[in-house]
């Protein structure tokens, strides 16, 4: 069974010490033979996984890789079409300004984790300079790809989150093989009780922003969400028992309960926190748009974790003046970003107004690096290159 809030702690402590043995064993041997690279290569020939997907289908991958992938493939327990129809109707209505929070309260909110932001900026490129870019473009095919027609169904998520999955491990093997991780001090590097609590950071917790910033979102979908993590959680090789709960009232829970524990305020967090503001600033967000763009997201964190995260104050006061100050920032900066998106200023309520700017102009920066970023693949390491 999934995580309840009477097991959560004790199964945590456990899902700590425990990484991914199938895809540890894959990866481990594809370090030592060199072979990184072209199976990195070949990631842009899987576009789909399915349940049950013939091995002749994944004939033209090494046989150990399409053994692995054949696996992974297999639909996680519990699967029904009610859930799948639930998280569309989540994604139909509220899509766009979800794929903009993951990709700034999610991301900034899975550094509040010790073990989490060491373990990201000791890991080379993902912690470096270009980290925040080439974290964000490897993320999109997975925030952007989660609300495309049929995703759940036909195979495309299931692949994109096998090779995250793969990701994962080669991470934990270069720290393995360096000799030089403290397994006794972090536990196992990427170990399951990361990768659920990353889980919980994309689903509750973005729920929970877009609650801070008074979108209002239904049980049905936020059930739906929630549904879908659970589901991503699965693919990503964790095992049943330290699954999300579906309910999303229990994994709300189940989050709010090993929040405050495990979130705190580290060198490693506001390292990787200000190399992202500093990527979003200089290459994402507009002239005039910024200082607008950190109040709406320190509104959606709430300043207690907008603080230990490294997020500054913003001279524009998001909830004193909502409309007024920013009516006239946002329409200028964003209409340039294409079409008719100034013309979309409109409506009742200025959470509404701002967000669907900020979330139009957010997600067209997105698709443009999913687009044009050769690395928009998720990219095995083969190498470690501490930032430290």
């Amino acid at each position: 069974m999934p995580l309840t809030v009477e097991t959560v702690e004790a199964e945590l402590e456990a899902a700590n010490l425990e990484g991914d043995p199938a895809a540890d064993a894959l990866v481990s041997d594809l370090i030592d033979n060199r072979e990184v690279d072209g199976v990195n290569g070949l990631f842009r020939t899987i576009g789909t996984l399915k349940p049950h997907m013939p091995m002749d289908e994944l004939s033209n991958l090494p046989e150990r890789l399409a053994q692995f992938l054949h696996d992974a493939s297999e639909e996680p327990p519990g699967w029904n079409d009610a859930d799948v129809k639930a998280a569309e109707g989540f994604f139909a209505h509220h899509h766009g300004t979800a794929s903009m929070l993951q990709g700034t309260v999610g991301l900034i909110g899975t550094y509040l984790s010790p073990t989490g932001a060491y373990t990201l900026r000791s890991t080379g490129k993902l912690g470096g300079v270009d980290g925040p870019g080439r974290r964000l473009s490897q993320s999109s095919r997975l925030f952007i790809g989660m609300g495309d027609k049929d995703a759940l169904r036909n195979g495309t998520l299931a692949a994109t989150v096998t090779k995250v999955r793969l990701v994962h491990a080669s991470v934990r093997q270069l720290h393995k093989k360096s000799g030089q991780w403290d397994y006794a001090k972090w536990g196992e590097p990427v170990p399951q009780k990361y990768t659920t609590g990353a889980i919980c950071v994309f689903s509750v917790q973005i729920l929970e922003a877009m609650k801070n910033l008074g979108i209002h979102v239904t049980k049905d979908d936020a059930q739906g969400f929630v549904g879908a993590w659970h589901y991503i959680n699965h693919y990503l090789g964790t095992p049943e028992k330290w699954l999300i709960p579906k309910d999303a009232d229990m994994t709300d829970r189940v989050w709010k309960l090993m929040r405050d524990k495990e979130w705190k305020q580290t060198e490693d967090c506001t390292f990787m926190t200000a190399q992202a503001l500093k990527f979003y600033k200089e290459q994402m967000i507009p002239p005039g748009f910024y200082e607008p763009f950190i109040a709406l997201v320190r509104t959606a964190f709430t300043d207690k974790y907008a603080d230990m995260a490294g997020i500054p104050k913003s001279p524009v006061d998001l909830v004193a003046k909502p409309a007024a100050a920013l009516h006239s920032i946002f329409s200028s900066t964003v209409g340039g970003l294409g079409g008719d998106t100034a013309k979309q200023v409109v409506g009742v309520n200025p959470y509404d107004e701002i967000l669907g700017v900020a979330s139009k102009a957010f997600n067209q920066v997105e698709l443009y690096a999913l687009t044009h970023d050769k690395d928009d693949q998720p990219q095995m390491h083969q190498e470690l290159h501490d930032n430290r």
